[in-house]
């Protein structure tokens, strides 16, 4: 018994870390995306 829960526990902390490295990238992703987006827009104002 002791051994499954200390398993089930390593399978959850193990998810638990890759998911919060997934979503600090892709959150940091999405912030580059938007700023260059956002950067694209302003120039073209200036142009126009």
């Amino acid at each position: 018994m002791d051994e499954q829960l200390r398993i089930i526990l390593i399978i959850i902390v193990s998810v638990s870390i890759f998911g919060l490295l997934v979503f600090v990238f892709v959150k940091n992703y999405i912030r580059n995306k938007i700023n260059h987006l956002v950067k694209e827009e302003e120039e073209e104002k200036e142009k126009n």
